[in-house]
């Protein structure tokens, strides 16, 4: 239930139309204040509603369900409030159908929610309850929004950042649900976009509209409520690959299921659909809120696919609640595997091990794989670290994780608990960020601002405007928690030109290429070079304490003589 500036001229030009179809009904005599406020929610519903659930109430496909005749409604009204006030993600039942759309929370005040919700209720037969302000305020005081002006605080949409010369930046479109990656075949027409919950959604770049083509009840295997998805992407067969985790109760622990979804078919419109189960493992659930799972999923230059797995623990503790395993990281996590996409039974094989939680991978114009990875709560720095895949017979390298941050000495303790590396372990060290930004005012370090969060990384390549190209970009989530010298950190995207020593360490000069942002969770690169940054919410700073709803994807796009290099 979004306004939509444009549909003003068209509710004027068909109001007398309009009015007759959605006539409620209710005599302004015998009930003149519910009269009232339903003649005040149809011009509501008309600008914030119909263009989603229709001007009849009778919804659209699987994705808007029908308010004509709710029976959700009828059976849950306070959850049509909830819906309204505070969004709705999960897939919910509407007159013995499934819908799997989702739906923002309405800019809408206590007053305009109960006046919507009274048209539609008393209009289409959804039941019989007369709603007030009241009752709407006190839904709302229970959600994740206590009021309005903190619903409004989080609603607003920041300006946009100022592109570098020679590039220009625009707004492609706002999101319908929290999403996590993007990925594409690379032509520019459409982006695959990733919900954090099993939804995957074709948007066409020249209309701008998002098609839901794969959603949960789609991926046969899962049976957990908890469903976190991190990683997908589009092979040359166009094929979608996904990583998803799932949380579940069982004895004598809760366990993390992984499993990796590739698609089969193509629909008419040629997106990707009807995903099989293609792996599938599992390990103890982590300790408490660090069970970072497995997120990215790339095909590698050489045919295989490489997937990032975060660990199960902050920095190597063991916990202490009972149903939660107290064995550390496992040998499946804090690592990189690579698995081949041509096996019917793929076979996992660990590639790098001590790297803590390596959002993204990806590879440089020479074919080195880099990994971007979030620090432990302690204020060790971020890491980038470079990745060098066995050969056969061989142990992967480690990185470090837990017995070292960062290239902190291994006599440094981060934490009371920090294990002993064992005897004779060496460690491939992080990326060396010599500045000027990213960094803390000490530099260089090893690699960005502590809990600045990396999190999309991309590769520009020969064809970017000559100051930015052939290097990475990183996009950084940004802080979640209070950052060194109490000021926020990340919320942007850095430019990394990569130069590798004789010593064999790897440094980085690193330059700010786009700030503020909304938390940017993924970067995409186009092959006619226009980049697109999916930012996961909308404030741009961790102080303000703003409420989280739902973000944006944008796209900057080189021009003069950039764009003529393309």
């Amino acid at each position: 239930m979004n306004f939509n500036k444009g549909v003003i001229a068209w509710i004027g030009l068909l109001w007398p139309i309009i009015s007759l179809a959605i006539d409620s009904g209710v005599d302004p005599a015998k009930d003149p204040l519910l009269a009232e406020s339903i003649k005040r929610g149809r011009a509501l519903y008309v600008a914030n509603c119909s263009m989603c659930h229709q001007i009849t109430g009778r919804g659209s496909g699987t994705t808007y369900p029908p308010l004509y005749q709710s029976d959700f409604l009828k059976d849950n009204p306070m959850e049509g409030i909830r819906a309204v006030v505070a969004g709705l993600s999960r897939e919910i039942s509407v007159n013995g159908k499934p819908y799997h759309g989702q739906m923002p929370a309405a800019l809408l005040q206590d007053q305009q929610v109960a006046d919507v919700l009274n048209f539609v209720i008393q209009t289409w037969d959804s039941g019989t309850i007369q709603l007030t302000a009241e009752k709407v305020a006190a839904i709302r005081r229970t959600t994740s929004f206590p009021t309005y002006d903190l619903l409004a605080a989080a609603a607003a949409f920041r300006p946009l950042p100022t592109p570098p010369p020679g590039f220009t930046i625009s707004e492609i479109a706002r999101l319908p649900d929290f999403a996590t990656r993007l990925t594409s075949d690379g032509k520019g027409t459409r982006l695959y976009v990733l919900g954090q919950n099993a939804t995957v959604w074709s948007l066409d770049l020249a209309t701008k509209i998002f098609t839901p083509i794969l959603v949960r009840s789609n991926l046969a295997g899962l049976h957990s409520p908890d469903v976190t998805t991190l990683g997908v992407t589009l092979d040359s067969e166009k094929r979608l690959w996904m990583t998803v985790n799932q949380r579940v109760e069982g004895q004598p622990y809760i366990t993390n299921e992984i499993s990796i979804y590739r698609t089969t078919q193509h629909d008419a419109s040629g997106n990707p659909t009807n995903p099989e189960l293609w792996f599938k493992t599992g390990y103890p659930y982590g300790v408490g809120p660090y069970n970072h799972g497995v997120s990215d999923i790339r095909m590698g230059k050489d045919g295989l696919l490489y997937v990032s797995s975060g660990s199960r623990t902050d920095g190597g503790e063991t916990g202490n609640v009972p149903n939660l395993s107290r064995e550390g990281e496992t040998d499946i996590t804090s690592c990189v595997w690579r698995l081949d996409p041509k096996a019917e039974h793929p076979k996992l094989e660990v590639v790098a091990r001590g790297i803590r939680n390596a959002y993204s991978l990806n590879w440089d114009g020479d074919g080195h794989l880099f990994t971007v990875s979030n620090g432990p709560d302690a204020d060790a720095p971020e890491e980038m670290d470079i990745v060098t895949p066995p050969i056969a017979g061989e142990s992967p390298e480690h990185h470090g994780f837990p017995y070292q941050f960062s290239d902190a000495p291994a006599s440094k303790k981060w934490y009371p608990y920090t294990p002993k590396a064992p005897a004779n372990l060496k460690f491939v060290l992080p990326v060396i960020n010599e500045g000027p930004d990213g960094v803390l005012k000490k530099q260089p370090i090893s690699t960005f601002t502590p809990h600045s969060s990396p999190a999309g990384l991309v590769w520009t390549g020969p064809r970017w405007p000559e100051s930015y190209r052939n290097a990475f970009l990183v996009g950084r989530f940004g802080n979640l928690i209070r950052a060194v010298d109490d000021e926020d950190t990340g919320f942007d995207v850095l430019c990394l030109h990569l130069e590798h020593r004789s010593d064999g360490r790897w440094t980085a000069k690193t330059t700010t290429f786009l700030t503020p942002l909304g938390r940017p969770i993924d970067l995409h690169l186009t092959d006619n070079g226009r980049l697109y940054v999916l930012e996961y919410t909308r404030p741009t700073n961790f102080k303000s304490q703003a409420g989280w709803l739902p973000g944006r994807i944008l796209e900057v796009r080189p021009v003069g003589d950039g764009a003529a290099k393309l």
